[in-house]
């Protein structure tokens, strides 16, 4: 995972002012200064804001991008093993697989369940029949297995 380093950067400025802040406290209370509690409040705040900047930018993992994709809204998430993404209806036809994939990069495997293992996505798109009646049509469906294994794409 890679740090990003505007957040290191400012996490570490703001836990050197934390540091600071710190002193002005100490100094603070031993000269009975009457904004004391006021700079205890500060301090903390402030050691809060380093530790969350140093924490997120830890754990920060931007999206991941597929040549030739489209960004495609997730329309449906039942938090197990079912994922479905709605294509627009002017998507190219060789941009079903790519879009596909690059939705199943980015879904995130934390908390779900399968019997099989596998979270099936499906980029899907309405088609009218006729006036006030319409079908969804799958074009392209991938399996993403939940303990790394990849995307497969489904003929």
């Amino acid at each position: 995972m890679p740090a990003d380093p505007l957040l290191l950067k400012a996490g570490l400025w703001l836990g050197v002012a934390t540091g600071l802040l710190l002193l002005a406290t100490v100094v603070g209370f031993v000269a009975g200064w009457g904004t004391r509690f006021r700079l205890v409040g500060v301090t903390s705040f402030t050691g809060l804001l380093a530790i969350s900047c140093l924490a997120f930018a830890i754990s920060y993992s931007p999206r991941t991008q597929v040549a030739g994709a489209v960004s495609v809204p997730v329309v449906f998430d039942n938090g197990t093993d079912l994922v479905i993404a709605a294509a627009p209806a002017d998507l190219p036809p060789e941009a079903y697989r790519p879009s596909l994939e690059q939705v199943a990069l980015n879904l995130k495997s934390s908390g779900r369940t399968s019997p099989d293992g596998l979270v099936h996505v499906r980029l899907r798109r309405v088609d009218s029949v006729e006036p006030g009646l319409s079908r969804p049509v799958v074009l392209v469906e991938a399996t993403v297995g939940l303990r790394g294994e990849g995307v497969t794409v489904l003929p």
